[in-house]
């Protein structure tokens, strides 16, 4: 594998596509055994391979957008998928750590052409002819952060590459108007065969003539959308460019480099591309679990119902009684349970695309004109939202349900979607309350007081299924899931109360569901430090900022200094990739590691 680095630029066309091939055919194999982004990797093959065919990226540096289409460059520089997204493996996202190939830390939406401006920048001081060459997609464009980046590259001339990845799909289908204008013209049916009609008559033309016909298709593609928009943006427009013709794609990228300015290519791809199953499917097959190759069916380690198709259900069962319910998902309709109420109530429940600042201020003003609606966006992706949710919810103290889904560990996306931040982000905020539901009794109770107009709430929950069954009690105050009248108590503060449950027995001890983060139950918590005096906090957030830090201020506020509190939640770190249980096992939050802690601490 060592010389396919070294190699590819003197590869020829026939063996540049055979290259693909085999890349392809490794893709599927290795993301079929360890689950991972598929479609997304499987569209851009030709255009990966096509980019180290012609460029040094230790010069040019190759910046991706979410980069959850790395796979082909992963392997393309020297990197088996072997280990893909497996504890102390290779990431599934752009990890510089890693290799000197990858340029930047990449897992969120729309960094990509920010990046590039900011390269551009450093390359004009440091006075060489460095340019950088950012990969984004069309979902990707409909971000507030990509226009604000083409805005100054536009003004500014700093050379650059911007590879327009246009798959009419983010990750399910997409939404907005910067995709309609993407595929209305360039797409067409008369635009292409116009193209191909240029094209050919261009090979019998002699060169004074060629030029012309040349020249009149660029001033035709000036008149349709796209080519209109981006340069009026400032840069210069190459497209559309077939995904899949290496030849086609090599030429193109040496003219975008040889313009010496800002060079938008325009490439339209096929997500899911070269296998039957994944291609043309509209969301499905972009993050899937271990998978057979052949039937395409998913190897399931669980039947049990995801909380996220619990939230899904029983939100409909409320909307369905109240139609004052509205709601909203950013791009992710099918992973945050809003796809089945888009569906069925397409007037009241919307996805806006990658877009969660839009999501939460447009919410924010159909709650000022009398509705209730619900944000459900995961933990991770909320945080693009952190002005939004405090100048236009928090300070309006509006009546608006925030759904956090996969909070706390999620596993193999590692650190750039780990949901472990929301309630550090969200307890300092004025008017916001934080909640999380232990089962499914508690999760229908939590959304029907919610839903009921009683201001701000946040409802956090994880990934995957309950873990803890409906004969627990669900209620909206601090209580006992086991009383002991022990002087050891279990703090929790939702799915961790199962690990509090199983530990319980060995040290005689009581376990409280918290129910509320913020506001804490005081009084409940007041009549609890008088009896027992060893507290045990179990949270899946940060210790900054989390439940540690809230009781402390608590316990202080009251001036009460006799309990030993000790805290299960995570330290001061980034937490990276890998199966979750795994994950937790390097971090001490494993049952037995807890177990041993709490001995120690009693000893």
């Amino acid at each position: 594998m060592k010389t396919l680095i070294e190699n590819i630029k003197k590869l020829n066309i026939d063996e540049l596509n055979n290259l693909c091939k085999l890349i392809r055919e490794e893709i599927i194999n290795q993301v079929s055994k360890n689950g991972g982004h598929l479609s997304s990797n499987l569209g851009v093959v030709e255009l990966s391979v096509a980019i180290h065919h012609l460029f040094d990226l230790k010069k040019n540096p190759l910046i991706f957008d979410v980069s959850h289409q790395i796979y082909a460059h992963k392997i393309l520089t020297n990197r088996s998928l072997e280990n893909l997204r497996q504890f102390k493996g290779i990431s599934g996202f752009s990890e510089p750590s890693e290799s000197e190939y990858d340029f930047f830390v990449a897992g969120h939406a729309s960094t990509s052409i920010s990046l590039a401006v900011g390269a551009a920048k450093a390359f004009a001081l440091q006075k060489n002819d460095n340019f950088p060459i950012a990969l984004i997609g069309d979902g990707s464009m409909g971000c507030g952060l990509a226009y604000e980046a083409l805005n100054e590259l536009g003004d500014k001339k700093y050379p650059s590459i911007i590879i327009l990845n246009d798959n009419k799909m983010s990750i399910s289908k997409p939404i907005g108007a910067v995709s309609k204008f993407l595929s209305c013209s360039l797409s067409s049916p008369f635009y292409q065969r116009f193209k191909k009609g240029v094209e050919g008559m261009l090979e019998y033309l002699p060169n004074s003539a060629r030029f012309a016909a040349k020249r009149f298709e660029d001033g035709f593609k000036l008149l349709t959308p796209a080519g209109m928009f981006f340069e009026e943006m400032g840069l210069e427009y190459i497209g559309p460019i077939d995904g899949y013709n290496i030849e086609e794609l090599i030429k193109s990228l040496k003219l975008a480099c040889n313009l010496k300015k800002p060079v938008l290519l325009h490439v339209q791809t096929i997500k899911g591309y070269g296998y039957s199953h994944s291609q043309n499917d509209e969301g499905s097959w972009h993050g899937v679990s271990p998978f057979d190759i052949k039937s395409g069916k998913a190897i399931k380690n669980s039947n049990s119902k995801s909380i996220t198709s619990i939230f899904s259900d029983i939100l409909y069962e409320l909307a369905s009684k109240d139609e004052k319910i509205v709601g909203v998902s950013a791009a992710m309709p099918s992973g945050t349970g809003m796809d089945k109420l888009i569906k069925f109530y397409p007037d009241r429940f919307f996805d806006v695309g990658i877009a969660e600042a839009h999501a939460v201020t447009s919410m924010a003003a159909m709650s000022k004109c009398g509705f209730m609606p619900v944000v459900a966006i995961y933990s991770t992706f909320l945080q693009r939202a952190y002005d939004s949710l405090i100048h236009d919810a928090a300070i309006m103290n509006l009546n608006m349900l925030f759904a956090i889904d996969r909070a706390g560990i999620v596993g193999n996306d590692g650190k750039t979607h780990q949901g472990v931040f929301d309630i550090s982000y969200l307890s300092c905020i004025p008017n916001f309350k934080i909640c999380a539901p232990i089962n499914e009794s508690s999760l229908r109770l939590l959304l029907e007081y919610a839903t009921s107009k009683v201001g701000l709430i946040a409802i956090r929950y994880a990934r995957g299924a309950f873990m803890l069954d409906d004969s627990f009690k669900a209620s909206l105050k601090s209580h006992y899931l086991i009383n002991n009248n022990s002087d050891i108590s279990f703090l929790c503060f939702g799915q961790e109360a199962y690990k509090a449950i199983k530990l319980s027995d060995e040290f005689n001890a009581n376990v409280i569901d918290l129910v509320f983060a913020k506001p804490l139950d005081r009084e409940f918590l007041l009549s609890l430090a008088k009896s027992s005096k060893k507290w045990f906090i179990f949270s899946s957030s940060l210790k900054i900022g989390g439940l540690y830090s809230i009781i402390s201020a608590f316990l202080q506020e009251e001036k009460i200094n006799d309990i030993k509190l000790v805290s299960f939640e995570y330290e001061d770190e980034f937490i990276t990739h890998g199966d979750s249980s795994v994950v937790e096992e390097s971090l001490g939050l494993d049952i037995n590691s807890i177990k041993e802690k709490i001995k120690k601490e009693l000893n």
